[in-house]
């Protein structure tokens, strides 16, 4: 076998659990705290937009992808229909935006399982771990996030639970009808969460970036996608509601381990620690598959020569890109020893918003042939990718930008430089 060629072993259940896993863990646990401090009651509002935008791009990329059945995701689309300046902006987005992910799971990781001085070694450790399940080969990957993907479900049904166990249900009514109240919201505001937010939602590139290792790509990845993002957008909207219902707005905002604090609200004294154990698997699910998925997306723009040659290796024995996986971890563990939480949301925010740019105005060049879904779907994407992106908030935004800029600037001193 080709030394550059990955093995097609995931069926649509594991693509599926593997888009899941990565979901089910940033929103849940870590995004919803940052979006109330924003969008007040209007945090529900938020999820919906946030889910919209999701939907948009997620056809996009199941569009693509079930055309362009090979690692690498948009990085590829944005080569083959826009040409090789959109595909690098696309595949340097998402390896930095993706890259920014990875710390801020392991640091969700960290925060519910060890008290604080552990926390930033033992994320390193989640890291460098997890690393190394996925250099040992893409199917173990799979089996080990289902794992993962099961207790953290069982975990959030006993926590909506216990939440709603001791809930006043007047209160808790009044909460919600509040949030559905649309004449005091401030948009501003519900659009910067709906970009906070849409960080927990965009797990399912994962899927569309391991192109080339499922078994029947033109059908399995449009399958897993969509199903994987509507599964999502169920857990979210069920969680969300019970923290808003049972903490309040000002509540959900100023606490930094909502689902716990909810479950501490309620009469099930015992189900905390069930809290804190869900949220630990739960980033360390999502963190398996960003590792995952960043890098096969480095992989694809080292063949391409935008990274360099030796991220392109893939394994002799397990058919992984292992030199990108090595290389992800060191950048990954230094990002967690002197890295921000909530910095590294809005930066991760950033990042992927410009990937599903690119994703949707790809999607919308595509003949009738392989069109699924109509394109006034990415036209909206595409259009509210922008605008998320301007309402985030102004110190990640500003970062992104420049970590962005200095990747096109060394790809243009490169070709510059290059033989004609």
């Amino acid at each position: 076998m080709n030394q550059h060629t990955l093995a097609r072993s995931l069926g649509t259940s594991d693509a599926v659990v593997i888009g899941l896993g990565s979901m089910v863990g940033a929103g849940v646990f870590a995004a919803f705290a940052p979006a109330a401090a924003a969008a007040g009651s209007g945090v529900l509002v938020a999820l919906v937009i946030a889910a919209f935008v999701a939907w948009c791009n997620a056809t996009s990329s199941a569009q693509l992808a079930a055309q362009y059945p090979v690692s690498g995701g948009t990085y590829v689309y944005g080569r083959e229909r826009l040409g090789p300046w959109w595909g690098f902006v696309a595949g340097w987005s998402f390896v930095i935006g993706k890259t920014a992910s990875c710390a801020a799971m392991a640091m969700t990781f960290a925060a519910y399982a060890v008290p604080s001085p552990w926390q930033r070694p033992v994320a390193v450790g989640a890291v460098l771990g997890l690393a190394a399940v996925n250099y040992v080969g893409v199917t173990r990957t799979a089996r080990v996030t289902r794992v993962v993907v099961s207790v953290v479900l069982v975990a959030l049904a006993v926590c909506v639970a216990a939440a709603w166990s001791g809930a006043d249900r007047g209160v808790a009514g009044d909460r919600l009808g509040d949030a559905l109240d649309l004449g005091d919201l401030s948009w501003m505001g519900v659009l910067q969460a709906a970009g906070l937010l849409f960080f927990a939602f965009a797990g399912y590139a994962r899927i569309a970036t391991m192109g080339e290792e499922v078994r029947d790509p033109e059908r399995t990845i449009p399958r897993a996608i969509v199903g994987a993002l509507a599964g999502a957008v169920v857990i979210y909207a069920v969680v969300g509601a019970t923290l808003l219902a049972t903490l309040g707005a000002s509540g959900l905002a100023e606490s930094t381990a909502p689902v716990a604090d909810a479950v501490r609200a309620g009469s099930w004294a015992w189900a905390e620690p069930v809290a804190r154990i869900g949220a630990a698997c739960a980033a360390l699910g999502a963190l398996l598959g960003l590792i995952a998925g960043v890098g096969r997306t480095s992989l694809a723009m080292a063949r391409e020569g935008d990274l360099p040659a030796w991220l392109a290796a893939v394994h002799p024995r397990y058919q992984v890109p292992h030199h990108a996986e090595l290389a992800l971890a060191v950048v990954v563990s230094g990002i967690v020893l002197v890295a921000d939480l909530r910095g590294a949301i809005g930066f991760s925010s950033f990042g992927v918003l410009l990937y599903y740019f690119v994703a949707n105005v790809a999607a919308h060049t595509q003949d009738a042939g392989r069109r699924r879904y109509p394109r006034w779907l990415q036209v909206a994407g595409a259009a509210l990718c922008v605008v998320l992106v301007a309402t985030l908030p102004w110190r990640p935004v500003t970062v992104g930008v420049l970590v962005l800029a200095a990747g096109l600037a060394v790809r243009w001193f490169r070709l510059r430089g290059s033989p004609a």
